[in-house]
């Protein structure tokens, strides 16, 4: 009877040692993943810190000269070496790109990676307010404001220097506002799915007929933020993690959703509720490009076309299969469009 016993107790063991194991495994699998997610964040952030700087050295590489093009139609995305891309005779190889609303320059990795394979120079910067920039998004409250590290970075050239500005999303009206500010430094500006707004428009304008009139949203918007007290005007404005999954990633890979839904920040609403004047002397003497993206949930095809009808830019381009966010979803496809705008003479 005691030998009885005596196995029960070492069988309960067993099993309460296996059992414990396994939940033991199971959650060391759970915190690997969030450790794995939030390392993943820190360094995109950090990336973006050492992007601040300019890059020398390994940009040495010389490009071979033939012609062939790849199929854009190849989305496969390598941190690895790949062959350099056919640069031809490019003048201005600094792209400076800008991230749309609640992005940061994080959500420019794999673009970053892909134009520094192919020899060309790009620096990712946070608005004010976006990215590891520490100011509160509530403070942010005009153009000026939500667009000075483009203005500090442009500022800072010398007079013979000129960059490629690319713009994602609102941060279309960044690049607007630095053409109408400085067009003796931007070469080209390439806006994606962005707010290429006319003169005396707003950038919310273009984004009405999904989001509705802006005194309706600033009414009604279950979205906004008082950062100055409920009686005060709203000071910004986030959509919740399901909504901007389906708005702005219905196309976009599980991790860079995951990325996102750990890095996005609340948008000041004062710079897109605010009207631009644009001129015909400056903003107009501007090489504009715009890319369509054409399975787009928060900016709709129709919309970007009506854009382009209204506001014509030098050349259009679209990727199909891409949501809101191509840098995610068709890294390839749009970094073949940003070299071959490049090329243009």
């Amino acid at each position: 009877m005691g030998n009885r016993f005596i196995c029960m107790a070492k069988k309960d063991v067993k099993e309460n040692g296996s059992r414990s194991k396994r939940i033991g495994r199971s959650q060391r699998k759970l915190l690997a993943e969030e450790e794995f997610l939030h390392k993943q964040a820190l360094s995109m952030a950090l990336h973006q810190h050492q992007l601040s700087q300019r890059f020398e050295g390994s940009m040495s590489r010389r490009i071979g000269s033939t012609s062939k093009r790849r199929n854009l139609g190849d989305e496969s995305f390598s941190n690895g070496k790949q062959v350099p891309e056919i640069l031809g005779n490019i003048q201005t190889k600094k792209f400076i790109l800008i991230n749309g609303e609640g992005f940061g320059a994080w959500c420019w990795y794999k673009t970053i990676s892909l134009l520094e394979e192919s020899g060309l120079l790009p620096t990712a910067l946070d608005l004010t307010g976006s990215g590891i920039d520490l100011t509160d998004t509530n403070c942010v409250a005009t153009l000026a404001e939500y667009s000075k590290p483009l203005i500090d970075y442009l500022q800072e050239l010398s007079e013979d220097e000129k960059v490629i500005l690319v713009g994602h999303s609102s941060g279309g009206a960044c690049i607007s506002y630095a053409l109408e500010h400085f067009p003796q430094k931007i070469s080209k500006a390439i806006f994606i799915c962005a707010t290429m707004v006319s003169n005396g428009q707003r950038p919310f304008d273009v984004f009405a007929e999904e989001l509705g009139s802006a005194e309706l949203f600033m009414k009604e918007s279950k979205f906004l933020i008082h950062g100055n007290g409920k009686d005060k005007p709203p000071t910004g404005f986030m959509f919740e993690k399901e909504q901007m999954k389906g708005l702005y990633f219905n196309q976009s890979p599980t991790k860079d959703v995951a990325l996102a839904m750990v890095s996005m920040r609340p948008t000041p609403l004062g710079p897109i509720m605010e009207k631009l004047s644009l001129s015909p002397e400056n903003y107009g003497t501007g090489r504009r490009y715009y890319i369509q993206t054409l399975d787009d949930r928060a900016l709709s095809p129709d919309v970007q076309e009506k854009l382009v009808r209204e506001n014509p830019p030098e050349g259009v381009y679209k990727i199909k299969g891409s949501d809101h966010c191509p840098f995610f979803s068709k890294p390839q496809s749009l970094h073949k469009i940003l070299v071959e705008i490049a090329q243009i003479p």
